[in-house]
């Protein structure tokens, strides 16, 4: 007994223990009401009092069992089956109806024996049902003595209590006993065997989603059972008068029926034709009760569906299941449509006879109509998420996930249907780290640090943060808080952004092809050596390099070896570099090296080092290609204080070694900064050297070797300037080249020339030197095709010499230039013939209309017979392509005879003209 009390007293709420005696009292006072109102009935009245007595006082009674199952507490969150609890109610509904039945269809003794026991037993079976319906994170166990004796406290207490129940006592004891006797069963039944269960916790979490909520099942059961023993008393208490209620009710139910507005409520016969009509169907579907009475229901639907049968299969539905409900359209007396809510109820009468069916219909348009916007709102935004790049999840104020898109499981690699919403926000990330892990403790352990350290950072107002992972992928996440707590987050891998960032900020001071610094980061070197060396009194030598013969290789190798040449030769310095020694490249093939010393022969040692990187043999695509290079050496502070100046310094002493023989490594020495600014201000002076009408053209005449008749001249540029006189060509045509200058300079001569030839009477041709500069970096055929329309030049009297070094740099365009200016009528030589390297392949690639044989081999021919078996070769050549050779550097007359004999066409040089103003040239050639 003190353990059902302590059960009691401790393990339950006393308030939900107090509710579930008021209703277990009302609910077995209301079955005795109605076990004595079906006593005083007959026939099917009878029956109908014996299930009301069931169906309420069952009810009831299972109601007492499960408020005083919500009073226990057992230390554990629980919640209840739905379909154990379902067939719970049911067994007490059939035992108080069986005990009902029972006291009834027997007397005496033997009605109050097995009245008592169908109860006491059903009430057990359906306590123990109920109990079975309890899922909670552990097992329960049972003292089966506590079970025992609950169980047979119930049966006594029920067939003593059904003993008073047949008695006339009209004493407030007397009526009452009855109820507080089956009340005592009910109770006692309970809490006994509540006291032999014994709750051992499990680890297992419940699912909330299939368990019924406590409280919905407190304040649902109460309110039912108070509204179901409230209805069986009022059943009970105005039974006499049911007659007149009843004809009361179906009186104001017509009012209220015909009343309403909002539903349209109207019955059928049992053939669906409409045989009344309410003020609602009016107002929704237009018709009057005149015009629809007796017309078949179908006339709401569109063709369509009575074609299918809709109409139809609607009221079957209703006549076999007793109901019909569904949502569609449905049609006005006008046409139009709206949206119905529709049921349809099959009406029977006492015998069970199909008298027709009751039918209601809503307008649910509105209805509709927003829950169709929402539904379209969901679905882009639903579309919106999964499309988004960025990974997204919600959370709320308790950390569980409301939801999250697609790529926010794809960026962490979740599991696929892992993460649902309403996990908390600490079990994901353990999922997380637990799925990219391969030891489980490491993981646990991580995704413990993860949700501290990001939590943290959520709480503390942290916008943004990137996590980067073990895997090498770095996350951003943005965070933005909610009112209520939770959290927005998105997430954008961010790893390749990064990496480009690096190798951004890596190219930024690096050469792309070789990874050596660049200039900014060996200029930022430099600066920081001097500083030591100031402090310190040390040297700093800065080495300008650059590869010899370097352009060759591209050019007659490919731009790739050249690129692999650079590549061997960049580990080549790597491997000779020592400590505190720098080595960086400029582009193409320019280099620097730095290094800070004390003394000098450690400087020796780094140049030698160099040099014998830099020198040597690449080997690529099986070509053994010869490398070296010319090194520049200016030193802080004796050369230059500064960077620029000690750069521009090496500069000129790395010129001066590659000019030299040999030499391959020259230091600076003053009298080259002075050459340097010679060639600076003798470049200044050639930019203006047209303004200032310094520019004047020369002509050498060109004559038939067989004939001595004139067929041209050559024009040739002249330059007298204005302090320094007349400068050679030889010594302002490649500074031009250099500095760019010959692009305005050598339009200027191709219009001086032209507009000179013009004004002859002669018609002799011209041949003008077209710079490769101007054939890389100009529309040179736009350019001489607007001289010619300016000059007036007859196109044939032009001839553009061009050299082989010209077409080398970029073949294509050359030939795609050269056809462009032989479109326009003019002829093309190529000048300098047979000093090239690919002499042969230019013959054969370019549309050449004239060859220019080299003056080298005229200044040998006397005395060479080499020289003389190239002259003969080239003649021969030209005879075979049908070209014509024309001969420079004649000044001999065993030359030109020599010329003769071996039938070259035309001939220039000293011994027929030199170059002169083209009035004295004209004379001297006549």
């Amino acid at each position: 007994m003190f353990t059902v009390l302590t059960c009691v007293t401790q393990q339950h709420n006393l308030a939900l223990v107090g509710l579930a005696g008021l209703i277990c009292f009302l609910a077995s006072h209301c079955a005795m009401v109605l076990l004595h109102r079906a006593t005083s009935s007959e026939g099917a009245a009878r029956w109908v009092w014996i299930a009301t007595a069931g169906a309420a006082g069952g009810f009831g009674i299972w109601a007492t069992h499960f408020v005083a199952m919500l009073a226990y507490d057992p230390g554990v969150v629980v919640g209840y089956r739905a379909g154990l609890t379902l067939v719970s109610l049911l067994v007490a509904i059939v035992a108080t109806s069986a005990a009902v039945a029972a006291k009834m269809a027997y007397t005496g003794r033997v009605a109050n024996i097995l009245a008592g026991v169908l109860f006491g037993a059903g009430i057990g079976s359906m306590h123990f049902t109920g109990m079975l319906a309890i899922e909670f994170p552990g097992e329960i166990a049972w003292d089966s003595t506590f079970v025992a004796a609950s169980i047979l406290l119930g049966i006594a207490f029920s067939v003593v209590a059904f003993g008073f129940a047949g008695r006339d006592d009209r004493s407030i004891l007397g009526r009452f006993a009855p109820t507080l006797l089956l009340t005592s069963g009910v109770v006692a039944l309970h809490f006994t065997a509540m006291a032999g269960v014994t709750v051992t916790p499990g680890a297992v979490a419940l699912d909330p989603a299939t368990m019924l909520s406590p409280e919905v099942m407190v304040a649902t059961i109460a309110a039912v059972t108070f509204s179901l023993l409230a209805a069986g008393f009022a059943a009970a208490i105005f039974a006499v008068h049911s007659e007149v209620r009843t004809a009361r009710a179906e009186r104001n139910f017509k009012f209220l029926v015909q009343g309403v507005t909002d539903y349209a409520i109207y019955m059928l016969d049992p053939d669906g034709k409409v045989s009344n009509w309410n003020a609602g169907a009016e107002r929704v579907k237009r018709y009057t009760a005149d015009e629809v009475v007796g017309r078949d229901f179908s006339l709401f639907y569109s063709e369509e569906d009575r074609r299918k049968g809709v109409p139809r299969r609607a009221l079957e539905t209703a006549r076999t299941e007793g109901k019909f409900e569904a949502q569609g359209w449905r049609y006005r007396k006008d046409g139009s449509s709206f949206w119905a809510h529709v049921v349809i109820d099959a009406i029977h009468d006492e015998t069970g006879e199909l008298i027709g069916f009751a039918k209601i219909t809503k307008d649910n348009s509105k209805q509709k109509a927003d829950a169709d916007r929402i539904e379209e709102i969901t679905r882009n935004l639903d579309v919106a998420l999964e499309n988004m790049g960025q990974g997204i999840c919600m959370f709320d104020g308790e950390e569980r996930l409301v939801l999250c898109n697609k790529r926010y499981l794809d960026i962490f690699r979740f599991p696929e249907g892992s993460v649902r919403p309403g996990m908390p926000y600490r079990e994901i990330v353990e999922i997380g780290y637990a799925a990219n892990a391969e030891d489980a403790a490491e993981a646990a352990a991580l995704a413990e640090a993860h949700y501290a350290r990001n939590m943290a950072l959520i709480r503390g107002g942290a916008g943004s943060a990137v996590h980067t992972y073990p895997s090498g992928v770095s996350i951003q996440q943005k965070v933005n808080i909610l009112p209520n707590g939770g959290w927005v987050v998105t997430f954008e891998d961010i790893t390749d952004r990064l990496k480009s960032e690096e190798q951004v900020a890596f190219l930024a001071k690096h050469d792309g092809l070789t990874g050596l610094p660049n200039r900014l980061q060996f200029g930022e070197r430099v600066s920081e050596e001097l500083m030591v060396a100031e402090r310190v009194r040390g040297h700093v030598a800065v080495i300008g390099i650059d590869l010899d013969k370097f352009k060759e290789v591209n050019d007659q190798h490919g731009h790739a070896t050249g690129d692999t040449v650079l590549v061997e030769l960049t580990r080549r310095l790597g491997e000779a570099r020592q400590e505190g020694e720098f080595i960086a490249r400029f582009g193409g093939d320019e280099f620097a090296a730095t290094k800070r010393f004390d003394d000098l022969s450690a400087l020796h040692d780094f140049i030698a080092r160099l040099e014998a990187a830099l020198g040597g043999v690449v080997s690529v695509d099986g070509f053994e290609i010869k490398t070296g290079a010319s090194l520049g050496v200016a030193i802080y502070p004796g050369d230059a204080e500064s960077v620029d100046g000690l750069l521009a310094n090496a500069d000129l002493a790395m010129y001066r070694a590659k000019q030299s023989l040999l030499q391959k490594v020259c230091f600076y020495e003053a009298a080259m900064d002075e050459t340097a600014r010679h060639r600076r201000a003798l470049a200044n002076d050639l930019w203006a050297s047209i303004d200032r009408n310094e520019l004047h053209l020369h002509y050498q005449v060109q004559k038939s070797v067989r004939t001595g008749e004139i067929t041209g001249f050559e024009v040739l540029l002249r330059w007298r300037h204005h302090e320094r006189g007349n400068i050679p060509p030889m010594d302002f045509i490649g500074l031009a080249e250099e500095c760019g200058a010959i692009l305005p300079i050598g339009e200027w001569v191709l219009r001086e020339a032209c507009r000179e030839a013009a004004s002859w009477s002669n018609g002799h041709k011209i041949a003008v030197n077209l710079s490769p500069v101007q054939l890389g970096h100009a529309d040179m055929a736009a350019v001489i095709s607007a001289i010619l329309s300016e000059t007036g030049l007859d196109p044939r009297r032009l001839e553009i010499e061009i050299t082989e070094s010209s077409i080398i740099v970029d073949k294509d365009k050359a030939l795609r230039t050269m056809r462009e200016m032989k479109s326009l009528g003019v002829s093309i030589a190529i000048d300098d013939f047979g000093t090239g390297y690919s002499s042969l392949e230019t013959l054969r690639s370019f549309p050449f209309d004239k060859i220019k044989l080299d003056k080298s081999f005229m200044a040998e021919v006397e005395s060479n017979a080499q020289s003389k078996a190239i002259i003969r070769a080239i003649l021969a050549l030209g005879r075979s392509l049908d070209v014509p050779v024309l001969a420079e550097g004649v000044e001999t007359q065993a030359q030109l005879d020599t010329l003769f004999e071996e039938q070259c066409d035309e001939a220039q040089g000293y011994l027929l003209g030199r170059p002169q103003a083209m009035r004295e040239a004209v004379e001297k050639a006549a």
